[in-house]
């Protein structure tokens, strides 16, 4: 069993761990209730940018608070004055060690802005540069594919929005999030394999908070299996992407609850119509779901439970196709980018 593997299945065992101590989440949140901020910001890389996107998903949905992704550059090479006092900006990393991720903070603290880091190794220096740690509590990582620290950053984005609300059946929602992921853990989802072992490129499709477990899904399929697959918004694919999509194209459109759902399921109807391998990843109740999902306590955490039967699929892909997934041939697990 890859290390991949078995730090996607050890996924369910980390939320239970960060659910057992809210402390420093809690703080957080009565600290944004205080002192409402009109915008939030986010900073991050590669797979904890995809995580960053659901934080912002759901702090759009159920705050109402704007969210932006800060590109790092802006502070780091332009130096521009970004007016951020009194704002809120978080920033995700599982080593906590990239030197633009830790400038970018530092930045934007000393411009007035509420920082905090959601970081998987303790006392790293973006957590110091931030002032504040959110611990992720994923414990050692070993594979180069980020799987366990994903599902903690979902975790925790969740916890942050749930305190900040004071939404107690949100709360208790994430408390029954373990036994959900034990549960996404064990579906089948060999059908995929199955379809993609010989594919080159391919369409990840989300929307909503389901965007953001596209985008990982896809990142994956290029890290761990060399195929070209790029994520779209089911309303953006029918813009340019859509010329792409054939006879034989292959899709993997993940359909969780919500109020996208019914689009999800619309478009991948349209595309088996044009001929397209779809792959619908749904939940039990969606006729023509080819992929099983959980339904969690709460729609909004769905996505997660869906990105780790997602991993399970992904860690098994590769080995059929041939490659290591704990050591993609051109990647490091800490990416120093300046």
């Amino acid at each position: 069993m890859s290390n991949m593997l078995k730090e996607a299945l050890a996924s369910a065992n980390v939320v239970a761990a960060q659910l057992a101590d809210t402390a420093s989440v809690e703080v957080l949140a009565r600290r944004l209730e205080a002192q409402p901020p009109q915008v939030a910001l986010t900073v991050a890389r590669g797979s904890s940018d995809h995580a960053a996107s659901y934080f912002a998903a759901l702090t759009m949905s159920r705050i109402g608070v704007p969210v932006a992704s800060v590109p790092m550059s802006i502070a780091t090479l332009q130096q521009a004055p970004l007016r951020v006092r009194g704002q809120f900006a978080l920033a995700f990393s599982q080593s906590g060690r990239s030197p633009d991720l830790v400038a970018t903070m530092r930045v934007l603290r000393e411009a007035g802005a509420l920082t905090a880091a959601a970081v998987n190794v303790p006392g790293s220096p973006l957590a110091e540069a931030a002032g504040a740690e959110l611990p992720l509590l994923a414990g050692p990582e070993l594979s180069v594919a980020a799987t366990k620290s994903y599902i903690a950053m979902l975790s925790l984005s969740a916890q942050l929005v749930a305190f900040w609300q004071r939404d107690a059946a949100f709360v208790d929602a994430l408390r029954a999030l373990p036994d959900a992921l034990h549960a996404a853990g064990s579906l089948d989802w060999s059908k995929a394999v199955d379809e993609l072992r010989e594919v080159s490129q391919m369409i990840v499709i989300g929307r909503g908070a389901g965007l953001a477990i596209a985008q990982e899904a896809a990142l994956k399929l290029k890290e761990t299996s060399g195929i070209q697959a790029e994520a779209f918004s089911s309303a953006e694919v029918r813009h340019g992407p859509m010329e792409l999509i054939d006879r034989d194209y292959p899709l993997l459109v993940f359909a969780p609850r919500g109020p996208e759902q019914a689009g999800l399921i619309d478009f991948a109807r349209d595309m088996v119509k044009r001929g397209a391998r779809v792959l619908l990843a749904a939940p039990a109740d969606v006729p023509d779901a080819t992929l099983p999902l959980v339904t969690t306590a709460d729609a909004s955490l769905d996505p997660v439970a869906a990105i780790l039967s997602f991993y399970v699929m992904a860690a098994d892909l590769a080995a059929a196709r041939g490659r290591n997934p704990d050591e993609p041939r051109y990647l490091n697990k800490v990416t120093e980018t300046h």
